[in-house]
């Protein structure tokens, strides 16, 4: 019984090779390759809104770090009244070298300065940020403000800047700060032991959140129900 087998591709040079096994065009992945992202802007809400970080507000927060003088909790690192300028300029640095975008907390109805958080560890192959070196002063806490920004600041990730995943970290012992950031809907991907030195020398253990594009959806429409609540 004779066999029949497909005729072999010509061996007419590597133009005949390539036709007889085209190219196939794999997806990309598209990424953020400009040291500016994300840029400076402004984000604004009801109560709250979040101006980039600026020298001219030095001021304003020294007086609101004395509210509470924040800057003698010891799981976390809080600038001093005589530090801000520093921290400013910390800030501001890290902003130019494309690592961080820095903004001031002002109360959207009085212009009242009230703290400070930021973009950090910005990551813009990956798109990827983490929220925080946050603070805000006493009598703003538990007001619905620090929920409003963590919201303006995830919407601005995921809907602007098209972020796949945005962090949270926090002392272990910051136990107010993780259950706000468990609150916001943010899942625990574990604990970086022995992670940092403190400026008292203590080693600190470092609990790690994140919230990923998928999951943006259903924290969206949990954090407008909170903040609806807190409206009421």
């Amino acid at each position: 019984m004779q066999l029949h087998q497909p005729p072999l591709p010509s061996p007419a040079g590597k133009d005949s090779e390539a036709n007889a096994f085209p190219r196939v065009s794999c997806p990309r992945i598209r990424t953020q390759t400009r040291m500016s992202w994300p840029e400076p802007v402004t984000l604004t809400g009801t109560q709250a809104r979040l101006e980039p970080l600026s020298h001219d507000h030095q001021e304003g927060l020294i007086e609101a770090v004395r509210d509470g003088e924040l800057w003698k909790l010891w799981y976390t690192a809080i600038p001093a009244p005589d530090k801000m300028s520093a921290e400013i300029t910390r800030r501001l640095t890290l902003n130019a070298e494309g690592k961080m975008l820095p903004f001031t907390v002002i109360a959207a109805r009085t212009g009242q300065i009230i703290g400070m958080t930021t973009y950090m560890n910005v990551d813009p192959i990956n798109r990827r940020v983490e929220i925080g070196s946050t603070w805000t002063r006493i009598s703003s806490q538990r007001t619905g403000i620090n929920t409003e920004c963590k919201f303006l600041l995830l919407r601005h990730a995921f809907e602007t800047l098209d972020c796949i995943a945005v962090e949270f970290r926090t002392h272990f012992f910051n136990h107010q700060s993780r259950k706000a950031i468990e609150r916001l809907g943010a899942k625990q991907d574990g604990i970086l032991r022995a992670h940092q030195i403190g400026p008292d020398n203590m080693l600190r253990d470092t609990v790690v959140y994140s919230i990923t594009a998928a999951e943006w959806p259903v924290v969206r429409r949990h954090l407008g129900f909170l903040l609806n609540r807190n409206a009421a």
